[in-house]
């Protein structure tokens, strides 16, 4: 039989109201009567029902947090920044993986909305902007723009793709390859590749563009999209791949070839996960940390009832190793 507050208020000897004060934190109660409360709630095993007492304040302290893939290193170091801030605010996280699937991604919404979420930050975007403006709860984005009322995170998507296609001019590339994620997906990320497409037209610099298709993160097909790329143009001497994974397995397929990087193709990748720092991959480094720090304070601040600034633009680095 589960042990209520009843209970505890009998073995203590005093109403269920104030053992309800105690557990709630409410009022004046001195350090004695906290002391033989809690000692009680050990001794008797008594486990509170947490969704009880958010809805009894109004509020649950957990928020949701929406990905597309949690095995992709940028979202699994995103996430642990996002849950640490979170759990220094007094806020739980609930992790949902979309996949990039809409049906899913709505059905997660729906999940949240149910469990009493006091708010969500969305790492995903797969629904039509009406969708999430009927959440009806306090929302952040990153690096995704949903709509010019809901605050949106992001790194310098166009200055970072500025960055890594002006490095590969100095580095004397002659035929550079510009690799991405599906370029149809409404993302900031495609600021990116904005850059690189604005700077090798202003230059005259030969180049070739290849993209994923719509299925999210499958590194199956990172494998055939690079090894069809040095296939069918074997002369090209610089890559700029928009994440770090693509970057390695550029790398991976030159080692394949037997072509030397940085000799004969230079390699520059987008995020700066840790793991790019095994093959000394040069990368354009996004402010991770940064990034899940200020989501978990401005949706706080969203449940706050405060107003945090709508768009922030976070710097990126380039980090310079031996892939160049």
């Amino acid at each position: 039989m589960a042990i209520t507050i009843k209970d505890i208020a009998e073995k203590v000897g005093v109403s269920v109201t104030t053992v309800s004060r105690v557990l709630n934190n409410r009022g004046y109660l001195s350090d004695s009567l906290k002391t033989r409360v809690h000692q009680a709630m050990e001794e008797l095993n008594y486990q509170p029902n947490e969704l009880a007492r958010s809805l009894s304040r109004s509020k649950s302290n957990v928020i949701g947090l929406i990905i597309p893939d949690i095995s992709h290193p940028f979202f699994a170091e995103l996430t642990k920044h996002i849950e640490y801030y979170a759990y220094k605010k007094g806020y739980k996280l609930m992790l949902c993986n979309s996949l990039l699937d809409k049906d899913k991604e709505r059905e997660y919404i729906d999940l949240l909305r149910a469990s009493q979420v006091d708010g969500i930050i969305m790492g995903s975007h797969t629904m039509s902007v009406n969708d999430y403006m009927s959440i009806k709860l306090p929302l952040i984005t990153i690096d995704r723009k949903i709509s010019s009322t809901i605050p949106c995170i992001s790194s310098d998507n166009y200055r970072g793709g500025e960055m890594a296609t002006q490095l590969l001019f100095q580095k004397k590339c002659k035929k550079i390859a510009y690799l991405s994620g599906n370029l149809r997906l409404n993302m900031l990320a495609k600021q990116r590749y904005d850059a690189f497409v604005d700077l090798v037209t202003l230059e005259k610099v030969e180049h070739v563009i290849k993209q994923t298709n719509l299925n999210g993160f499958n590194y199956k097909e990172y494998e055939e999209l690079v090894a069809e790329l040095f296939s069918e143009h074997p002369d090209i001497d610089g890559v700029f791949a928009s994440s770090d994974m693509l970057a390695l397995q550029v790398i991976r397929e030159c080692r394949r070839r037997g072509k030397k990087v940085p000799g004969q193709v230079k390699v520059v990748g987008y995020d700066g996960i840790l793991i790019s720092e095994m093959d000394e991959l040069t990368t354009i480094r996004q402010p991770i940390k940064e990034m899940g720090k200020l989501s978990v304070q401005y949706l706080a601040d969203l449940i706050e009832g405060q107003n945090p600034p709508l768009d922030t633009i976070l710097p990126v680095q380039l980090v310079e190793r031996s892939t160049t």
